[in-house]
């Protein structure tokens, strides 16, 4: 870590760093697949492709051979279901409200930026009760471009007040670095997330990987002091 280095604001990803949607969005698509006349999937072969949004799940969900048309009508079916119980079963990841509260303590500011879109966004922090904490939120369509684009992370940092050189992202895909990095920002992986088997976070290219909530309170304490 740069000594010169000044952290002003702390950026998250949403899904599998900040929150755990993964038990909703499960549910969601499983109903929708048996409405649709298909098996249900597990947990364990979804959580992984979270990261990667609902048209990546159906499409590992059923077989190859289905068309695009049967494919759409899941996606709405499930999206449909998942706008109407965004926070069912959703919660922080444990440590992470913590985090969240030392951040504050520090006097730094933080935000979200994220993939998810703005219909989901905006009701599933309000459940978290974050709207008013937060101080930017960013979903994939409030920009032009979504990650792994840095016009999100620059847009952030224009509603925080901040320069992106000051701000760390954190998340848990390949995208998330990649745009954290483009942006000129500090970046760390959160492994604790939704990561494939195959995923390799210490190629990603960024400043640490982070194994817990937990250890991302102690590196942003580390960094103010």
């Amino acid at each position: 870590m740069s000594s010169s280095f000044k952290l002003s604001c702390v950026l998250f990803d949403l899904d599998g760093t900040l929150v755990d949607t993964a038990p909703d969005l499960i549910a969601c698509l499983n109903k929708a697949l048996l409405q649709h006349g298909f098996n249900e999937v597990t947990e364990i072969k979804l959580k992984p492709l979270i990261s990667f949004g609902a048209e990546t799940m159906i499409k590992s969900s059923v077989e190859e051979s289905v068309n695009q048309q049967t494919r759409n009508r899941i996606l709405d079916t499930m999206l449909d279901c998942y706008q109407h119980n965004i926070a069912q079963y959703s919660q922080f990841f444990s440590g992470i409200n913590e985090t969240l509260n030392t951040i504050e303590l520090l006097n730094l500011k933080w935000g979200i930026v994220t993939n998810k879109r703005e219909r989901f966004t905006q009701p599933l922090v309000k459940a978290l009760n974050l709207t008013d904490r937060a101080t930017c939120i960013i979903s994939g369509d409030t920009t032009p471009n979504s990650k792994p684009h840095p016009e999100p992370l620059f847009t952030a940092c224009s509603l925080a007040n901040v320069k992106p050189e000051e701000c760390v992202y954190i998340g848990d895909a390949p995208h998330d670095i990649v745009a954290g990095k483009n942006a000129n920002m500090k970046t760390l992986a959160a492994v604790y997330g939704y990561l494939k088997a195959d995923d390799t976070p210490d190629t990603w290219g960024a400043d640490a990987l982070i194994e817990s909530p937990e250890q991302l309170t102690s590196w942003i304490t580390a960094t103010c002091h």
